[in-house]
């Protein structure tokens, strides 16, 4: 029987929602599943607020965020809703290396400044210093909710069919495409696994011969501080010193007065996707309560929202964007994916379809030797 549809995307957080977004707009037929209801806060696409920076000391990641700002603004005129607010960002901290990062936005013609910590608390009261900072004016605030919907509704509109609340329940690989069976079997040339968290148990259900690189699932916690200036404008933040903090305006997340989301990065409990507790550590939260206390002091150091996320994490912290046979692995995990999503969509689709070959960095099974990005 000859497949139906020319992919099949599991999973409808950024990177799904994406994949279809970009298939559909080129005029290629895409079916949708999600386990959950779109917008679901169960995985690690959930909020109305994720950072977009350009500042990486990696060149690859670097190029990849001035075509995934293209791209943004692509999405942004095709569904009419504004997703990227630019407040600029700033990098600081003895493990940031922030002279080092202003060479890079140097080499690749990034706007930027060098900061004094004296000149930097001028320009940002509410915030403290120890050393040089780097501001580069491009980075903002994206609102993963509503680019989640904006993404969908364009493939919709476009002809994707759009199924939620419903499980893929197996994967039938055969030579030249895919039965997907989920609640109804479908056939499509391609699958694409966007699964996120649940990637690992995906693969184990449905047996698939995958050979998937260490992933660790980790849940996180955000916590929202609302500002004691409601006029002060916070840029967005990413402080390596101790521990890896990161912070960025809160949007609705942070309740109806102007507040900032602040989160360690690394550490995290071991979970699964589907045994996460959800439930808040007080450990960490007193790290975090401790840390707008010291170098936040703009903020109200008692939180006024918290909540957890997954994070899906590689050794490298690169994506995996691989393709075996008709089966399409899209994992752009490791806590900085989705700044890139309207790009990654692209890059998905291109493998979907055979127009692009895996990138080394992002292969299934890739050289774990290079320095850290």
């Amino acid at each position: 029987m000859a497949p139906e549809l020319d992919v099949a995307v599991v999973g409808a957080g950024l990177t799904g929602a994406a994949t279809a977004w970009a298939l559909s707009r080129a005029g290629h037929s895409v079916a949708v599943f999600d386990a959950h209801g779109f917008g679901h806060d169960k995985g690690s696409s959930h909020g109305t607020s994720r950072i977009f920076r350009r500042i990486y000391p990696d060149a690859l990641y670097v190029g990849m965020t001035g075509r995934a700002q293209e791209g943004w603004r692509e999405l942004e005129s095709e569904s009419g809703t504004t997703l990227l607010q630019v407040r600029g960002g700033i990098d600081h901290g003895r493990s940031r290396d922030p002279q080092a990062l202003a060479a890079v936005a140097a080499e690749h013609n990034l706007a930027h400044e060098l900061l004094s910590a004296p000149e930097a608390e001028q320009r940002w009261p509410g915030m403290v210093f120890d050393g040089p900072v780097l501001f580069q004016p491009d980075a903002g605030v994206v609102n993963a909710d509503a680019s989640i919907s904006a993404f969908l509704e364009v493939a919709r509109r476009k002809g994707a069919r759009l199924v939620q609340h419903t499980p893929v329940e197996a994967i039938e690989v055969l030579d030249d495409h895919v039965v997907v069976h989920a609640g109804q079997t479908v056939r499509a040339r391609r699958v694409v696994l966007a699964a996120g968290g649940w990637l690992p148990e995906l693969v184990a259900v449905c047996d698939l011969d995958i050979p998937l690189p260490r992933l660790q699932v980790t849940q996180k916690q955000v916590f929202h501080f609302r500002q004691r200036d409601p006029q002060a404008v916070f840029p967005v933040l990413v402080h390596k010193d101790r521990h890896q903090i990161f912070g960025l305006p809160s949007g609705a997340d942070g309740g109806p007065e102007p507040a900032m989301k602040v989160a360690q990065h690394d550490g995290g409990t071991p979970t699964t996707a589907g045994t996460r507790s959800g439930t808040i550590d007080p450990d960490g939260r007193r790290l975090i309560t401790d840390y707008v206390g010291q170098w936040l002091p703009g903020l109200d150091p008692e939180p006024v929202a918290e909540g957890t996320c997954l994070y899906t994490m590689t050794d490298d912290e690169d994506f995996v964007l691989d393709r075996r046979g008709p089966v399409v692995v899209a994992s752009p995990c490791s806590g900085h994916g989705a700044k890139f999503a309207p790009l990654l969509g692209e890059m998905i689709s291109d493998l979907a379809l055979g127009r692009a070959d895996t990138h080394p960095r992002f292969a299934l099974s890739r050289d774990l030797s290079r320095v850290d990005r």
